[in-house]
């Protein structure tokens, strides 16, 4: 395992993603995570699980101190005071007095910009929270909240697999010093399919989920979210700092992205993507 190091703030490269996971499933895949060797846990409020993933770490046997916890603000507690409220249940759900990285979860329209990003600064300025940052976000507003923000932001959440060109919005952040931190890498499953994945794999000896997060995290100060619930998995999506693609692998699956790559586009939250 590395580190990513953006604006301040150091983040395990690999990170464990919990995205439509029962809670029992997190609480028996997030302890075995855990010992495996992974270090950064995702969530967010409205995974509705956060209670599970706080049980999870608290029954562990890794220090919380050593875990870099991520939640994220649904857009319905956008509004200062909600927020504020939104953040102190997440800390109870989570069973910890802070979490080391809260993000906006999408952008949001329907409150003031200016208001969303004073309220994840106070809550930072509180102790409640080490690091902030955004997902979801275009190049645009990635521009307007560092201008907004006192308190560097560390990262863009956004959609990146083989299939999605996110050049532009990664270019951007590299502007700014924050980091892009990929979830999705799997496309809903389409990776397993593609036959130059297939023969990437077969020539590293590698399996194409492991080929996938290396290109990932090979990349500079781009972070990768995992996600199984399945043991095996969860060693082998681990194991992937024993090997490196070389740069025309890395360049070949660059030119997999496809125009219509995007699978994550929710109407209602999704922007006007770049």
């Amino acid at each position: 395992m590395f580190d990513i190091k953006t604006n301040g703030a150091t983040i395990p490269a690999l990170g464990f993603g919990t995205f439509r996971m029962a809670e029992d499933d997190v609480k028996r895949i997030v302890p075995k995570a855990l010992e495996t060797g992974f270090r950064h846990i995702d969530t967010a409020q409205i995974y509705e699980n956060e209670a599970a993933v706080g049980e999870a770490i608290e029954t562990s046997d890794v220090p919380r101190k050593e875990i870099f916890l991520t939640t994220k603000v649904w857009v319905k507690n956008y509004r200062h005071d909600d927020f504020i409220a939104s953040v102190d249940e997440s800390l109870k759900k989570l069973r910890t007095d802070y979490v080391d990285l809260l993000l906006l979860h999408w952008p949001n329209d329907d409150v003031p910009l200016a208001e969303q990003i004073g309220a994840l600064n106070d809550v930072k300025n509180a102790g409640k929270v080490c690091h902030i940052g955004v997902s979801n976000f275009t190049t645009a507003l990635m521009n307007e909240v560092v201008e907004l923000s006192d308190a560097p932001i560390v990262t863009n959440q956004v959609e990146y697999h083989p299939f999605l060109d996110q050049s532009v919005v990664m270019d951007a952040a590299n502007k700014l010093g924050m980091a892009l931190t990929g979830y999705y890498a799997m496309a809903d499953g389409k990776v397993f399919e593609n036959e130059t994945l297939k023969a990437i794999a077969f020539d590293q000896g590698k399996s194409i989920a492991q080929i996938v997060l290396r290109w990932v995290i090979q990349q500079s100060n781009v972070i990768a979210l995992s996600k199984t619930v399945g043991e095996e998995r969860v060693l082998e999506n681990f194991d992937i700092f024993d090997f490196e693609l070389t740069s025309e692998q890395m360049q070949v699956i660059h030119g997999l992205a496809d125009e219509n790559g995007r699978i994550v586009n929710p109407d209602g939250l999704a922007p006007k993507w770049d």
